[in-house]
């Protein structure tokens, strides 16, 4: 699958789908998922996803895009699991979603408060020996679930420890905002500068 090198994009423009295009090559696939679709769940999702990407197309910032994502799915109780790194953005963003009339749960990263050496290991810390309380996305999804939150966003959850959130949340789940301490939380930057960024792309870290 060579969906991001396609020049061809039948998908789009309609015509001949191109080697190895998925559906060409897995048409059944497609046809389950198109089937899923109309599951009622399923359905509600995507039909108010495509709403509010054409009511809000290039004005709603996102966190306004997940206030109308929210509401139409009539969703009041919602759960914002973030990151300490961003607790400041984690409060405007509770604050702007209590100003919309959302019952608004957040939980930190480190809740639990358990030293990594417990589950992962000494050798996982950026200093040995001292307490270094370990990420727990599994229990921010936990503890989001057992307060019945309809809908969660992810702010500046760190790669994998997101991953983890997803698995474990069943509330439909929006990424609000991505991490990123080297780009300004603008993870696509080091691509558009990446001349600049050349050594922290390929090359290793200083020692």
């Amino acid at each position: 699958m060579l969906c991001a090198k396609c020049n061809v994009m039948a998908c789009v423009r309609g015509g001949e789908p191109p080697i190895n295009c998925p559906m060409k090559d897995m048409p059944t696939i497609v046809t389950e998922a198109t089937r899923l679709y109309f599951d009622e769940k399923e359905r509600a999702i995507a039909k108010i996803a495509a709403e509010v990407e054409k009511d809000g197309y290039a004005f709603w910032p996102r966190i306004r895009e997940f206030a109308e994502f929210s509401k139409r799915l009539g969703a009041n109780r919602v759960g914002i699991a973030f990151c300490l790194g961003l607790k400041d953005v984690a409060r405007q963003i509770v604050e702007y979603l209590e100003e919309m009339d959302f019952q608004v749960f957040s939980v930190a990263c480190k809740c639990g408060g358990i030293d990594k050496s417990q589950v992962l290991g000494e050798g996982a810390k950026m200093k040995r020996e001292a307490f270094e309380p370990m990420c727990n996305p599994i229990a921010q999804a936990l503890i989001l679930n057992s307060l019945r939150t309809e809908v969660n966003g992810v702010v500046g959850l760190c790669v994998g420890h997101d991953s983890l959130f997803y698995m474990h949340s069943k509330a439909p789940t929006v990424t609000m905002v991505v991490k990123d301490r080297v780009t300004g939380h603008n993870p696509v930057a080091a691509l558009y500068a990446k001349n600049y960024f050349a050594q922290r792309l390929y090359g290793s870290k200083p020692s």
